[in-house]
């Protein structure tokens, strides 16, 4: 008898043996719409897979590294042109303003081994210097500081790519501390097995002493943890741990010569025991935190107890920054190395390490100019240029400038628009209506210009002999609308420091002190600018980025400027009338101050969707911008990086 009861079509169900539970097997009715689901679902599980996959080949290490060809004379030629020692603080896979990404890192490293650079190991520098065995004419000594575990994570893989060794330094005591951030001895271990690494030491610790902050107020011993919490309080006014006796706030050793000895021994003491137990060994790679002198400490007393101990521990010792070349003339426990920063372009690298080079051998480097095409359009006078996407970086000569003129033909009236990324410290500028065949600036005839110089913006003309400033904006003003007076920043400097004493103090009862001052001193209403006390203004640091965003329309004797979505110049009356060329400058802006001390001569302009067109926008002069299948390749990338960043970040 049939039931009125219609049959489920959805699914059948199978009896697999009478008696035994009943299991039910499901076959889906493949509609459109079941279709649909499963193509997504399998379009989805195929993303996944792809970006686990991406995140998994960018770090797995899957090859071993292969020795130079000692016998090749095309690389060992017997002649002396010493070695290059380049030393990285740490990487990240996008970069910070302390860590260098990973696609600047092999740019800057790929670039080197296109000019033919080899990397040495430890054991070819102590040859060189102790047995007179000749290097390759082009060697690399690379060099990654701090022990950090994403430097080792995302530089191995690189290094893997282009067949480099380098050596990995740690500090000891962060093995006892057990700290995530570094790498453990297994890790140690394990990189040292698979080629690409050699060990090296920062020495037991990274830690402060004799530290003031901006106010000169005193704060004695900081440890690595406890600087990096308030080091925007802290100019350059603190010494490393081995470099000094440890003083009073009124700068007057407390501790005495015996004293001093024994304290830094126990730090070589405790280097000693800690790599032995973990290791096996203790690293004979050195570099001493942080004497850049010619000495090992900043007194003969210090220095000659540190070099007692190096000497004897040691085979050699990274002891100065800011200079690339190392040749016999030097010594072993007295080597240089220059610190890329992470804001440098590539040319930025090259520019710095030919200029330590033997005039002989400062033929070889080659600058990088990146897209050709772009390249093409411009005559680059004076620096070096690359044109990479829809950015422009202009690098200057040491001390000096670089330029570059467009080869268009003249234009008297136009409308320019760019950003400026080049950091604060250092000048970019854009010349229009020039006049004359220049390699310098100050030769041509006339112009018009606008510049960024150390983060204070410039309308300029000149006229025969004379330059005149027509419009001048400190951006720093043009952008603070809540400015902090001295006495405010003084006490959240103080409010600060309170605060870090009592995080890491050594029992509860200190950190209530601490945490109770800090309330107190909260509690208490400082002057503000609006009761007439003087603003705060920071000073520029090197590191400092830039980003200012130009537009400005020259017409007839007219100019008009926006920076930053704000109007600084309606119709400026100008006197340079007449059609001109388009140039490009970079200059160096002088030895500013840095807390980490960084000297460097050389400066990147850097100039993003540079683009020249008539004044009513209908006519495009000159563009390096992204266009249609540019743009949305370079935005899909973006998204894409993101999603392998986040992969990365979360395995």
């Amino acid at each position: 008898m049939k039931s009125g009861r219609k049959e489920n079509t959805n699914q059948k169900c199978v009896d697999e043996k009478p008696g035994k539970s009943r299991k039910f097997l499901f076959y889906p009715v493949h509609t459109h719409k079941d279709k649909v689901k499963v193509v997504r679902t399998c379009l989805e599980y195929l993303f996944i897979f792809a970006v686990v996959f991406a995140a998994a080949r960018s770090l797995l290490v899957y090859k071993r590294f292969v020795p130079y060809d000692r016998t090749d004379s095309e690389i060992v030629s017997g002649e002396d042109h010493g070695f290059v020692a380049l030393s990285y603080f740490g990487v990240a896979r996008n970069g910070t303003d302390s860590l260098i990404s990973v696609k600047r890192l092999e740019e800057e490293l790929a670039s080197l081994k296109d000019l033919g650079y080899v990397t040495v190991t430890q054991k070819d520098i102590e040859e060189y210097y102790k047995e007179g065995k000749p290097l390759p004419d082009k060697s690399l000594f690379l060099l990654f500081e701090d022990g950090r575990t994403d430097t080792v994570l995302f530089a191995e893989k690189l290094l893997e790519k282009l067949n480099d060794k380098a050596s990995v330094l740690t500090y000891a005591e962060k093995f006892e501390n057990n700290d995530q951030k570094f790498v453990s001895p297994r890790q140690l271990k394990e990189l040292e097995r698979e080629g690409f690494w050699e060990l090296g030491t920062n020495g037991y610790r990274l830690s402060y002493i004799n530290t003031y902050d901006r106010y000169n107020r005193f704060l004695g011993e900081l440890d690595s943890r406890e600087f990096v919490e308030i080091n925007q309080y802290i100019d350059r006014d603190y010494n490393h741990y081995l470099m000094d006796y440890i003083r009073d706030k009124d700068r007057i050793p407390v501790e005495s010569t015996e004293e001093m000895e024994q304290r830094i021994t126990r730090d070589y003491d405790l280097m000693e025991k800690i790599y032995s137990d973990k290791i096996g060994y203790v690293p004979q790679l050195y570099c001493i935190m942080h004497s850049n002198t010619g000495r090992f400490g900043d007194n003969d007393h210090v220095s000659r107890v540190n070099a007692e101990n190096l000497e004897g521990m040691f085979m050699m010792n990274v002891n100065r920054e800011g200079y690339s070349l190392n040749n016999r003339e030097s010594s072993i426990y007295d080597l240089t190395r220059l610190e890329p920063q992470p804001w440098w372009y590539t040319n930025h690298l090259l520019m710095r390490i030919r200029d330590d080079l033997p005039k002989k051998d400062q033929s070889n480097i080659r600058f990088v100019c990146g897209d050709k095409d772009g390249y093409s359009k411009w005559n680059v006078r004076k620096g070096a240029a690359e044109f990479k996407g829809n950015l422009i970086a202009l690098t200057s000569e040491s001390e000096s400038r670089g330029i570059m003129t467009l080869k268009d033909k003249p234009v008297r009236d136009m409308k320019v628009s760019c950003r400026l990324l080049g950091n604060k410290i250092g000048c970019q500028t854009i010349y229009l209506r020039t006049a004359g065949d220049a390699d310098e600036p100050a030769e041509f005839d006339s112009y018009v210009s606008v510049s960024l110089e150390n983060n204070v913006l410039y309308v300029r003309e000149k006229t025969g002999a004379e330059e005149t400033t027509l419009l001048k904006q400190d951006m720093y003003f043009l952008h603070d609308n809540h400015p902090v007076s001295v006495p405010e920043d003084d006490q959240d400097a103080y409010i600060a420091e309170l605060k870090v004493r009592g995080k890491y103090a050594k029992d509860n009862t200190i950190a209530g002190l601490y945490q109770l001052k800090a309330f107190k001193a909260s509690r208490e209403k400082p002057q503000s600018v609006a009761d007439g006390a003087e603003e705060y203004v920071p000073e520029l640091q090197i590191q400092d980025a830039g980003d200012v965003g130009i537009r400005l329309t020259l017409e007839g004797d007219r100019l008009s400027l926006i920076a930053d979505n704000i109007t600084l110049a309606d119709h400026l009356k100008i006197s340079v009338k007449n059609a001109g060329g388009i140039a490009l400058e970079s200059s160096f802006g002088g030895y500013q101050k840095s807390q980490r001390n960084i000297a460097d001569d050389v400066y990147d302009a850097v100039y993003q969707d540079f683009s020249v067109k008539t004044p009513d926008g209908s006519d495009t002069i000159y563009d390096y911008t992204y266009h249609g299948l540019g743009r949305i390749g370079h935005e899909a990338g973006a998204i894409w990086n993101q999603v392998v960043n986040w992969v990365i970040e979360n395995l």
